[in-house]
């Protein structure tokens, strides 16, 4: 309805009736439920027909009304027309920009999305990709609800162009110049006309709630994601510093590209805004998941001791402590399993005792006679269904198999006690299979609680019955034949008793009937007799016979009739009203005592029909026969006493079934409660205190390899305690917070005590993690230690799920407490958490009692919470950081910002041969993040001890685990710098004061240096002549993208470059930091390079610190490659110069040749690129890259496209010149610069 996706009454009506069938589908018939989808659903079809009245009642008014629906349809589209009109002028505006002087169109880059096969790095930084050609779809087919939707995706589109670019490029301007055409068309156009004058104010509420970037109305979600969001931005120290500035967006590639290389998924806030403003948040946890996300990005590429970091770990504290105020601090709902057992065993007895047949008896009544006590064992505790009943309603059953147990228990001692054609063994036998099919649809076969109890099928019942039939049979067919010949014995004596003076008398008179008191008799009548005593009912009797002796006296004989109250049968059970039974006793009475007629009807037809001529009172109902001898009762199937003189008719309304109390229950409950409540209350203690628990026994088993003395076994009961192998138990731990965990993989008894053995889980403060990491409430991590434990230190049982068995299913008997979560391994060597597929599974034996496993119908979602070491780790920095003041927390978060700056500057000084590739402008470099343009520019580089102390640690530690995460490396060196002696501390900050002072004057210097991107070459007066890239011995093989492959751009300045014969040292150490280099004025860390003579004398360049870098590296390379290499040591001599090489150039062009590239700061050392080059090579090629084919490349054979184009480093060259494109200019320098190299290799004979 939101979305505005019905477009009738009778769609909405269709989904309402579907919700209500499923529900009834999915629900028992007597659930909660059930009942409201009934309800509800009667409710549904009232409302209906009263809308379809009303709509008849309308319906004279259509006519009138047609006009007016005409105009409204004209205006609706005239308001639609000019809203799209809008958006089309919008659009107009800024595919039609075109630039000034060139006349380019500006938009062709934003027309079409970036290829993917050309630029698969965007898609990875840019999560919500846009285009022109996106926007004009959407205008076209309407899918904008308003202007705003669309400029937002303008917005969009501009803002990933700006994100994904470097700032200067031709796209990065294109961007910022078509969205202010944008922006100020849209002001031209004016606000809005109202679309809806006519329209009630409840229209306009609907449709602006549509979108959320206008709304004042917000839905409840929406309202607690902007109240996280706005807690977390918001929020500020006590200084008054705002900590989510530095948050608000992602540094761009040029100021930091190394970022992006470390962080797999950049987001910010600005990211995370956008996010929710289209609605893709559908939950709290998916917004907090991004915002730990951005905390994680943080922690990980910066230094654990830095402002940032803090900033970060306080924030995440924000999050979490907002999120759990929003949701009330409740974790997820867990269902109450055991509650849910108690249900599901209390509607099976429920469904079971009140099952009935077609008339309405329940069949467990009959089973109301079984005696408590089974005659066979009377050894066994005493069980029939009324003590069942009470362990129920005190919630003794834990299991479903323990109840199925004594339920069945029951009903086989009912069979074994009976004959096979008794009442009580049919019904025993229908409540067995019935009380099977009711558990098989409360637990879904197993979908819902998988039990040992659902291995007991009907077959396995058909075939029991089957058996005991067999078994008993042929002892009843001969008690039936006994019984028969007795009966036949009995009746003859009773025909003697009876007419002993029939044979003598020769006037006795058999008739069909007889009158007595002015009323007719017939033989198949039903007539009331006179008891003996007069307290007495009537007696009912059946007329089978009718006489008169030779006195005159009228006799009758037939079967008499048994009312409830005369036969012998349990308090419990329950009769029809006016019900009898036909009895085994037949006798006569004569004539004279009869008071009355009567009708006793089958049940089958006493609720349809009534007998004509009789008063309701003297209609009875029969169900079953009564045995006096065997005190039973049984069903009669087959009804053979029609009655012939009676006229049926039917009922006009049926009579409802209904049983009635036993006239001996009200006195045999006022019996119990005068002469046994004290009995009662303890029955009832027990049953409210006890637990019912499954019979188990020790299962012992076989061990091939197993130790000499020890018994192994598979189920142990030890200390009251059942065990079994991969159970898990809590291990007393002296020392720890929480008590460890262990799995029983192997339990043995040795010297009557008890051992297990088997691995340990940890919880996640015996862990080393970050601190922004967030672990979920009851998470445990399955170590790599294995112990054999005794099991005396076992403290309890608990239950140690998987991360997929957590959401989905418990184990009925274990408290919830003790239900932990693992999905993952820790590994102590590596401090990592790594995840696995799930935990080992254990299969067990016939013997051994299997868990019952309870599933959810809905999957629970549980929430994560803070590590235990967020707080302390705060409160570390918060001392460290309470002294300083606000300047110096200013300048510390300089010193964080501009740490890759300072490590950059370093690095050039000690390795000037790979910094003269390109020069970057010191002030020109970006690596604040977060901050904008102007304030960057404002920034001065401080240089600190634990900076240095970083620089030498990192590729140290980095050289040792090669595969640690750039945050895993940080915490590390953290962890160095604080354990590091004070002494030694002192010592770097006096060479960091030293760096830091040579930094300034270097600053100074820079004033009155040319400016940025003057060619070295014109700065002395020279055009300089290339020379070989990165070769330092002739002896070298040459490469095309090797070690100073990135050098292509550069023209390397004249000069012959030799080393220092300095000792070798570790790459990771800086040798004589405190020592710059012989530098050009105004250009920090570029060697000098003046007019050189061989040998190495006047004008040579001496590189200090760059030697053991480079002796480390190339032998690593002599390893990986097996070929021996050496360096230009102090005594060998430089290759031959270049023609004219040894001469200085008089003249200075007028122009440089090309203009410096744009500042790319590299936060690389120099050593990690000597060592990325040497593992990319291979025994099959002497190079990394395919250099044959750059040098087959010809230009018709490449097709650049437009946007291609666009990227092409134009801004290399001042103009294009004479070539029509700037490609063709390119393409050009290309050749000239293959040319040089093949002149180079010629003429030095490399």
């Amino acid at each position: 309805m939101k979305n505005n996706e019905y477009d009738s009454v009778e769609l909405i009506d269709s989904d309402l009736t579907l919700m209500f069938e499923n529900s009834k589908r999915y629900n028992l018939p007597h659930s909660s439920i059930y009942k409201r989808a009934l309800k509800l659903q009667h409710i549904q079809q009232i409302k209906r027909k009263e809308l379809l009245q009303r709509d008849d009642d309308d319906g004279d008014s259509m006519l009138s009304c047609a006009t007016s629906d005409t105009s409204s349809t004209k205006r609706k589209s005239h308001k639609k027309n000019t809203k799209k009109n809008r958006m089309k002028a919008l659009f107009a505006s800024v595919t039609e920009a075109r630039e000034a002087s060139t006349s380019r169109r500006l938009c062709d880059l934003f027309m079409v999305k970036p290829s993917k096969k050309d630029y698969p790095d965007y898609y990875k930084v840019i999560l919500e990709p846009m285009d022109l050609k996106t926007i004009e779809h959407n205008i076209r087919s309407d899918k904008y609800l308003s202007e705003d939707a669309m400029v937002e995706d303008m917005k969009l589109m501009f803002r990933n162009a700006r994100h994904y670019n470097e700032e200067g490029s031709q796209v990065f301007n294109d961007a910022d110049v078509l969205e202010k055409i944008m922006t100020d068309r849209f002001k031209d156009l004016g606000p809005a006309t109202d679309e809806d004058d006519i329209v009630s104010s409840k229209m306009k509420i609907r449709k602006t709630n549509m979108t959320l970037k206008k709304s004042k109305y917000l839905t409840p979600l929406q309202q607690k994601l902007n109240e996280l969001y706005e807690s977390v931005k918001n929020y500020t120290d006590r200084r008054g510093r705002r900590l989510s500035t530095i948050f608000l967006r992602l540094p761009s590639r040029s100021e930091l590209p190394d970022y992006y290389m470390a962080i797999k998924k950049p987001v910010d806030m600005e990211k995370i805004k956008s996010h929710m403003l289209a609605n893709k948040y559908q939950d709290v946890d998916a917004l907090v998941e991004d915002l730990v996300l951005m905390f994680n990005n943080a922690c990980t590429y910066n230094e654990p001791e830095s402002l940032i970091y803090r900033d970060a770990l306080v924030l995440h504290r924000v999050l979490l402590e907002t999120r759990h105020g929003l949701e009330g601090g409740e974790d997820a709902y867990v269902p109450d399993v055991p509650r849910l057992i108690q249900e599901l065993i209390r509607s099976l007895v429920v469904s079971v005792l009140g099952h009935q047949d077609d008339e309405g008896r329940c069949y467990s009544d009959s089973l109301a006679e079984i005696p408590a006590t089974d005659p066979a064992n009377p050894e066994k505790p005493p069980l029939n269904f009324e003590i069942i009943r009470k362990n129920v309603e005190g919630g003794r059953y834990m299991r479903l198999d323990v109840f199925q147990d004594h339920m069945f228990e029951v009903l086989e001692k009912a069979r074994h006690l009976n004959r096979t054609d008794s009442e009580i063994f049919e019904d025993a036998v229908e409540l067995q299979q019935f009380f099977i099919r009711i558990r098989d649809e409360l637990c879904k076969n197993g979908e819902i609680l998988m039990s040992p109890a659902l291995s007991y099928t009907p077959k396995h019942l058909h075939n029991d019955v089957d058996k005991e039939k067999k078994q008993k049979l042929p002892k009843e067919i001969e008690e039936d034949k006994v019984k028969r010949e007795e009966e036949k014995m009995e009746a003859e004596k009773r025909e003697d008793s009876v007419g002993g003076s029939w044979q003598l008398s020769s006037q006795r008179t058999y008739s069909q009937d007889c009158s007595f008191k002015n009323s007719m008799y017939c033989v198949g009548d039903y007539v009331y007799v006179e008891p003996a005593e007069p307290n007495l009912q009537p007696h009912i009797i059946y007329i089978e016979r009718l006489w008169q002796d030779d006195t005159g006296e009228k006799w009758l004989y037939g079967c008499w009739f048994y009312r409830p109250n005369e036969t012998f049968h349990v308090a419990t059970r329950k009769f029809l009203e006016k019900e009898v039974f036909k009895s085994d006793y037949y006798n006569k009475a004569p004539i004279s005592k009869i008071l009355g007629k009567c009708v006793v009807m089958f049940v089958k037809d006493y609720f349809k029909l009534f007998p004509e001529g009789f008063r309701a009172e003297d209609v009875h109902v029969c169900e079953s026969r009564y045995s006096a001898k065997s005190k039973s009762f049984k069903k009669i199937k087959l009804w053979t006493m029609p009655l012939s003189s009676v006229r049926f008719v039917p009922r006009e309304v049926p009579l409802p079934v209904v049983r009635v109390a036993s006239i001996f229950a009200t006195k045999e409950e006022k019996g119990e409660r005068e002469e046994k409540p004290p009995e009662i209350t303890d029955d009832t203690k027990v049953i409210e205190c006890s637990t019912i628990f499954k019979e188990r026994e020790d299962v012992p088993l076989e061990m091939t390899n197993g130790e000499a003395g020890c018994k192994y076994y598979e189920q142990l009961c030890y200390n009251n305690l059942w065990l079994k192998v991969g159970d898990c138990v809590y291990i007393g731990s002296h020392g720890l917070v929480r008590h460890r965990v262990g799995r029983i993989e192997k339990m043995w008894m040795r010297d009557g005590a008890g051992y297990f053995f088997g691995p340990i889980f940890i919880h996640p403060e015996e862990t080393e993690h970050e601190p922004t990491k967030m672990f979920y409430k009851k998470e445990v991590f399955l170590s790599n230690l294995e112990e054999a434990c005794p099991m005396t230190c076992i403290i309890g049982k608990c239950v140690v799920s998987s991360f997929k068995e957590y959401l989905s299913c418990r184990p009925t008997e274990v408290p919830e407490e003790n239900v932990l979560l693992c999905e993952s391994r820790y590994i102590e060597s590596e401090k990592q958490m790594k995840r696995f597929k799930g935990l080992k599974r254990f299969s067990s034996s016939g013997k051994v009692v299997e868990d019952e496993i309870y599933y959810f119908r809905k999957l629970i979602s549980p929430q994560k919470e803070p590590s235990p070491l967020l707080d302390r780790k705060i409160e570390e920095l918060e001392a460290k950081f309470a002294d300083m003041t606000d300047e110096e927390l200013e300048e510390l978060g300089d010193d964080d910002s501009e740490l890759d700056h300072s490590l950059r500057q370093m690095h050039s000084s000690m390795c000037g041969d790979m910094d003269i590739m390109t020069y970057t402008p010191p002030q020109s470099t970006k690596s604040l993040k977060g901050l904008s343009k102007k304030e960057g520019s404002k920034r001065k580089i401080n240089m600190s001890g634990y900076i240095l102390f970083s620089s030498e640690m990192r590729a140290v530690i980095k050289a040792r685990h090669p595969d640690f995460s750039f945050g895993e490396l940080s915490r590390l060196v953290g962890t160095e710098w604080r354990n590091l002696e004070s002494s030694r501390k002192a010592e770097y900050e006096e060479r960091a004061a030293k760096v830091a002072e040579q930094q300034e004057r270097d600053r100074t210097l820079f004033v009155t240096s040319p400016r940025a991107g003057t060619p070295v070459g014109a700065l002395i007066g020279v055009v300089p002549a290339p020379t070989p890239m990165g070769m330092l011995n002739s002896s070298l093989t040459p490469v095309s993208e090797g070690l100073m492959g990135a050098c292509r751009s550069a023209i390397i300045p004249q000069g012959t470059v030799s080393l220092t014969g300095e000792p070798p040292h570790h790459m990771g150490e800086l040798l004589y930091p405190q020592r710059s280099l012989l530098a050009m004025p105004g250009f920090l860390g570029m060697p000098y390079f003046g007019i050189s003579c061989m040998g190495g004398e006047t004008g040579t360049a001496n590189i200090h610190g760059s030697q053991g870098c480079l002796e480390y590296t190339w032998s690593v390379f002599q390893e990986k490659k097996g070929r021996k290499m050496g360096l230009m040591g102090p005594s060998q001599q430089a290759p031959p110069p270049y023609p004219g090489q040894g001469q200085a150039a008089l003249q200075q062009p007028s122009t440089p040749l090309f203009v410096s590239p744009p500042a790319k700061s590299q936060r690389l050392l120099h050593s990690d690129a000597y060592l990325n080059y040497i593992q990319g090579l291979s025994a099959e090629s002497t190079t990394v890259s395919k250099w044959d084919q750059t040098l087959s490349v010809k230009k018709h054979d490449v097709r650049l496209t437009k946007e291609q184009e666009s990227r092409l480093p134009s801004h290399w060259l001042k103009s294009k010149g004479a070539h029509k494109t700037m490609a063709d200019a390119l393409w050009r320098l290309r050749d000239l610069m293959l040319r040089d190299a093949l002149n180079i290799r010629y003429t030095d004979n490399l």
